[in-house]
């Protein structure tokens, strides 16, 4: 599959190009939405603040998924893995630590908001900073383990697009995986459960639980929406700061 222009065995000409389909649209969509959340940073004054620097660094792992499903996109178009055995352990290795940063990001934010309502407290850029490095870190250290032997990154089954072998079953690939995911799945969402139920008990009304980012290329289109929209981490929202019906009083300061 990645040599030829063959269909991948068990899918058809139809499965294909939907896969390719989908991906491209979700690529685009992720792309432009992110890009949004990124150009307000760095053009909205009011939203450069501590607690948005953990929002921008969900928005620039969710961008680095989005380019990584967009190569997926055109590899599944063109029916075949364009890139050769480098390209596939490059593509492997971004894609995974991208993924896992966003799900990171998504926990120190979910630690953010508690910080802000459960406390009191402003949190600081010092604070804020330090969270954003060791999540990209930490992400960059377990994506390039399997690139020094711990793990593998090969082909999925679709042939198009490549990420950590699950069909491996050998004491090295499942202690890598199960460790990894200790560290990077269920500490993440302990992390963003426990930060939303003491802000429930604080503030006696529901939490609104921001659910980490499992299903990595869908990732990017879901967590854009969801702050692009506005809400308690971002105190004015995108639109609300983009909309021409700001106030006066906004516009001239």
């Amino acid at each position: 599959m990645a040599d030829s222009g063959a269909l991948p065995a068990g899918f058809g000409e139809l499965e294909v190009l939907a896969v390719g389909t989908v991906l491209l649209v979700e690529a685009l969509t992720g792309l432009c939405l992110n890009g949004l959340t990124i150009l307000s940073f760095c053009k909205i004054p009011e939203l450069r603040t501590p607690t948005y620097l953990l929002v921008l660094s969900l928005a620039v792992a969710d961008t680095g998924i989005s380019l990584n499903a967009l190569v997926a996109a055109i590899s599944s178009l063109l029916r075949r893995w364009p890139y050769g055995p480098d390209g596939c352990q490059a593509h492997g290795f971004q894609g995974f630590a991208t993924a896992l940063a966003s799900i990171c990001s998504s926990a120190a934010l979910a630690w953010g908001r508690y910080h802000h309502y459960c406390t009191r407290g402003q949190l600081a850029w010092n604070t804020a900073i330090s969270l954003v490095l060791c999540v990209w870190l930490s992400s960059v250290f377990w994506a390039a383990l399997p690139l020094l032997g711990w793990g593998r990154y090969d082909y999925e089954p679709l042939g198009t697009c490549c990420t950590l072998d699950y069909s491996r079953v050998d004491r090295n690939f499942t202690s890598y995986l199960f460790t990894m995911a200790f560290f990077n799945f269920f500490l993440p969402l302990l992390i963003t459960l426990v930060s939303y139920r003491l802000m429930e008990q604080k503030l006696k009304k529901p939490g609104h639980l921001q659910v980490p980012a499992l299903i990595a290329k869908a990732a990017p289109t879901i967590n854009a929406i969801h702050y692009a929209l506005g809400g308690d981490t971002v105190h004015r929202g995108l639109w609300q700061c983009l909309s021409p019906q700001r106030s006066q009083p906004d516009r001239t300061r």
